[in-house]
């Protein structure tokens, strides 16, 4: 049997003993990295917004990109409605290819990885635009993300204090006691006007498919930076329209942000600058100490592929992934009808 055709599976198992093996913190410092380091070569890529399929209930996407010799997708949901029934809202694998052959190099999940990539996004944004000496961030909606923003924040971007917000005091509590130890000063909050007190960055990561307004305009000073994440579908937000204007607003890949960001709801020639352009400094970033800053966070294939390229390094010579035979592999390449009647004389 040719390994041509053996391509490494990270199954869930796998995947939080390898992170688990390496360090929650670690991971995200070095998912930051390997993203800033391809958003550095940003034009290197294909890029395309990803292809959705909505239906009342959810949306199911794939989010495909290359850099002419690694090839990579990720196939995800949102299912806002799977919470009650006792379900992920959102889950999610992912491939890497070679270009040169087409052949799978990983297969992997991705519902554990998205969120580790998520938070890194988030706090890479915030180390480039948030306020210098940043130190409280506001979490607004703590559910499945909530923990994996709080630490990639404590990590990237020395937050030390996190006010927690929810609608579910529930989820506020599983926040607290899941991050209980971990170095960070937590206060449990009742209302989003209480988490935002004192807070130089403010994260909204809700769940609800709808037009909401997490934050008013009057609840939003000078000074601060939001990191608004919830938002990544059409249809639906979290912030007052008034905040976007005010705000110097960062994407990632403009096209996509338009259809399913925060800024769906302003003119399509309003304008916002893509935080790759901050990175190689052909943009800036925060230009005074009393702007607002929004990064729009939608969640881009790049930051899959690097997430994918990343796990795919990182398990050479470990024992964290299993062997997948996917491959037909004919002795002759031609023949693969023949490899079918060998297999069955072989039976």
């Amino acid at each position: 049997m040719s390994r041509l055709n053996i391509v490494p599976f990270v199954s869930v198992d796998n995947m939080m003993k390898l992170v688990l093996h390496l360090g929650v913190e670690r991971v995200l410092t070095d998912l930051a990295a390997c993203i800033e380091a391809d958003f550095r070569r940003w034009e290197a890529f294909d890029k395309t917004p990803r292809i959705a399929s909505h239906s009342p209930v959810g949306v199911i996407e794939l989010m495909p990109t290359s850099d002419g010799a690694l090839y990579g997708f990720k196939y995800v949901n949102g299912h806002p409605k799977n919470l009650k029934e006792g379900l992920q809202t959102v889950t999610a694998f992912g491939v890497l290819a070679e270009v040169a052959t087409g052949y799978p190099v990983l297969l992997s999940e991705m519902t554990i990885l998205t969120a580790l990539r998520t938070a890194a996004m988030s706090a890479l944004a915030a180390r480039w635009l948030a306020p210098p000496g940043a130190r409280t961030m506001a979490l607004i909606g703590n559910g499945a993300q909530a923990e994996f923003q709080a630490l990639a924040f404590r990590a990237i971007c020395g937050i030390g204090a996190v006010r927690l917000y929810d609608i579910d005091p529930a989820a506020t509590a599983k926040c607290v006691r899941n991050l209980a130890g971990c170095g960070l000063e937590l206060t449990s909050c009742t209302s989003p006007e209480e988490a935002i007190l004192g807070a130089q960055v403010i994260t909204t990561c809700t769940a609800d498919k709808q037009y909401a307004t997490i934050l008013t305009d009057n609840m939003v000073g000078a000074g601060v930076h939001i990191n608004a994440v919830g938002g990544d579908c059409p249809g639906k937000t979290e912030l007052h329209r008034d905040i976007l204007l005010r705000s110097a607003i960062f994407t990632e890949y403009t096209p996509q942000t338009r259809i399913e960001g925060e800024i769906q709801q302003l003119p399509p020639d309003h304008p916002v600058t893509e935080l790759w352009r901050v990175m190689t400094g052909a943009a800036p970033g925060r230009q005074d100490a009393r702007a607002i800053t929004l990064f729009d966070s939608v969640g881009f294939a790049i930051e899959d592929f690097s997430a994918l390229r990343y796990v795919h390094d990182r398990i050479r010579g470990t024992r964290f992934f299993e062997e997948l035979d996917m491959i037909a592999d004919p002795d002759e390449p031609r023949d693969l009808y023949g490899m079918l009647l060998r297999a069955q004389a072989a039976a």
